[in-house]
């Protein structure tokens, strides 16, 4: 990160804070700003305390003490006033700093759920975790110490470099030229921390992300004794993360010596010069010389306590980068204005719109109040689609899916199968052609309308921490128990459903890992039906499942299925036997299309899958 993009990132978060909590840092500010008076105050004070009151006090017999203790006392005043405020200010950062993470992490995650597909296939979950973690901590740090710290330090040094100009201009000099000295030092030792905490961060990143990988594919690591060469490439994510973290911490480390014995050594000096100076020019009392002298050790000392803070703010800039790079991200186009609605027919078959649901749908074109039935008609026309550049995924696509019919698509892996769902539910968009839903372009229907009238049951479940009727309910929250049990009825999900020791209320956890593969997979076809979707996508719906259980489930999937548009893909080809129309597909075009009994018969691609000639890969 160069220094001009540090710049714009630290101004840009400054800017996020201030909009957000402009009260409390203009308080934090005027507290600083008044304890860090107090603070020079102090220190200067020592000049009337030793000029003024000390010092007319020595070989006098009975001394009045009394104007001596109410210095004392005012000076102790002064510093309490510094205390409150400190611990004002220190209370109200930890609000502005936990605060400030809480919008970041809201905004991250609205804006992440804004994100098309594309995003999450294209980047490791175990990096976008590290945003949430990492990356907010070390904003964290940055917000509630380091730009605290660095007011403090800075008010401190500029009321302290004007103090010790009224004390003596020479000796001011010399510091000027020492610390001129530091701060050079600081420049380059904190150039190397800063570039290594920028490339800790995305080792962090890294190292995350494995972890999460290797987490959730323990099982196949360990039935393919894969524990050796995965051991090899953590140490070297590792070792990476081992460099630049050792880089980072040792340029960061040698950084406070440094500037600390320069600042010992400045101090020493110019208490060589003071003395000279109240020796021989008489120019300086002795007050002025103590004075002078902790002036100048505050001076050297916050110096460098705000050099420090510049490796805090270079770890924190190079989080923040990254958040900011998440949040820069595009989000999903949607540009459909054409939204689906709860509708009613009259005695005479006419569409009326209504605002409860019943389970009849209809789209509706706000520009026109025009509703047209969904009935699930799907129609690929000359589609072309790649995921990359110009390397076709899928070329010239025609299709057409019927109300209530099950289209199956069969083919290899890469073959295009799970493409063309996609594009149905346009995680995709396609590069040429046209899709119509009821005759309807569906670049022109709203995407969350789109996608509320499809269900999709893939080979891989995705259940969430809840109970079983709160899984079911995900698609539909208002749905009643009555019908979450008559769609597991349907599913075949019931009976297994029961005997769980809480039934219904039984807990899910870790995705489902205290139920059998084949149960999820059961409970993921019930949430489908919930939704009652004209349009179901099965994408390997029942790879998972072993050939009892798909036996069993199959006469409730034909009832799922009942008046509904399907698309299956499977690789068991006893499945879409019973498909309307089976659609064969090889390098993203299709080669073949027909029932099982007109295929069989050309004996072409279909087949030799069904025969055994060829198999699916």
């Amino acid at each position: 990160m160069n220094k001009e993009s540090k710049k714009s990132v630290l101004i840009r978060l400054l800017k996020y804070i201030t909009v957000n909590f402009k009260v409390p840092l203009i308080i934090i500010v005027i507290a600083i700003v008044v304890s860090s008076i107090c603070h020079v105050f102090g220190q200067l004070f020592i000049e009337t305390l030793i000029d003024d009151y000390i010092t007319p006090l020595i070989n006098v017999e009975n001394p009045v003490l009394i104007p001596l203790f109410k210095a004392i006392g005012f000076m102790g005043f002064v510093y309490l006033i510094g205390v409150l405020c400190t611990f004002l200010y220190s209370r109200l950062v930890v609000k502005v700093a936990q605060g400030s993470l809480k919008l970041i992490r809201n905004e991250m995650f609205e804006h992440m759920s804004t994100l098309p597909i594309k995003y999450f296939d294209d980047n490791n979950h175990g990096d976008i975790m590290s945003y949430y973690i990492n990356d907010t901590d070390a904003l964290r740090d940055m917000i509630s110490q380091s730009i605290p710290n660095g007011i403090s330090n800075g008010v401190i040094i500029i009321f302290t470099f004007i103090s010790m100009l009224t004390l003596n201009v020479f000796l001011t000099i010399a510091i000027i030229i020492g610390v001129f000295i530091m701060l050079k030092v600081a420049k380059y030792v904190g150039s190397k921390s800063s570039k290594y905490f920028l490339l800790r961060q995305k080792s962090v990143a890294k190292v995350n992300g494995y972890i999460e990988e290797m987490i959730t594919g323990q099982k196949v690591i360990q039935v393919f004794t894969h524990e050796e060469v995965a051991k090899k490439d953590f140490d070297k994510l590792n070792e990476e993360l081992f460099e630049n973290t050792k880089n980072a911490d040792m340029f960061a480390n040698m950084l406070m010596p440094i500037m600390a014995n320069i600042g010992y050594l400045i101090y020493v000096l110019i208490a060589i010069f003071g003395g000279i100076l109240a020796l021989k020019t008489n120019t300086l009392s002795i007050g002025a010389i103590a004075s002078f002298l902790l002036l100048t050790r505050s001076f050297t000392m916050h110096i460098n306590q705000l050099s420090q803070q510049y490796n805090s703010i270079a770890l924190a800039l190079a989080g923040a980068s990254r958040i900011f790079a998440l949040l820069d991200e595009k989000s999903e186009e949607n540009d459909g204005t054409i939204v689906l609605v709860n509708v009613e027919k009259d005695e005479f078959g006419n569409l009326k719109e209504v605002n409860n649901y019943t389970g009849l749908w209809a789209w509706k074109d706000p520009t026109s109040a025009t509703l047209v039935e969904l009935k699930g008609d799907i129609q690929f026309k000359n589609v072309d689609f790649s995921y990359i550049g110009n390397k076709k995924v899928l070329q010239d696509i025609n299709l057409y899916a019927k109300s209530g019919q099950k289209i199956a698509l069969v083919g290899a892996t890469g073959a295009g199968k799970t493409t063309i769902t996609n594009l149905i539910n346009r995680f995709y968009d396609i590069d040429e052609g046209t899709i119509l839903y009821d005759g309807i372009d569906i670049k022109k229907i709203n995407k969350k309308d789109l996608r509320k009238s499809l269900g999709m049951v893939l080979q891989d479940v995705n259940l969430f921490t809840g109970t079983i009727m709160e899984n079911l309910r995900y698609g539909r929250k208002d749905a009643t128990d009555e019908e979450c049990i008559k769609v597991s009825i349907l599913a075949n999900a019931h009976s297994f459903i029961e005997k769980l020791p809480n039934g219904y209320n039984t807990m899910i956890t870790d995705n489902g890992e205290n139920i059998s593969q084949g149960q999820r997979q059961l409970l993921s076809i019930a949430r489908c039906a919930l939704n009652n979707p004209p349009v179901m996508i099965l994408d390997e719906a029942t790879s998972s499942i072993d050939t009892r259980t798909e036996k069993e489930i199959q006469d409730g999937m034909d009832k799922l299925m009942e008046g509904r548009t399907v698309f299956v893909i499977a690789h068991r080809l006893s499945t879409v036997r019973n498909s309307k129309a089976i659609i064969v597909l090889e390098n993203g075009k299709i080669i073949e299309r027909g029932d099982h009994e007109t295929l069989l018969a050309e004996k072409g691609k279909y087949y030799q899958l069904y025969t055994g000639a060829f198999e699916l890969e």
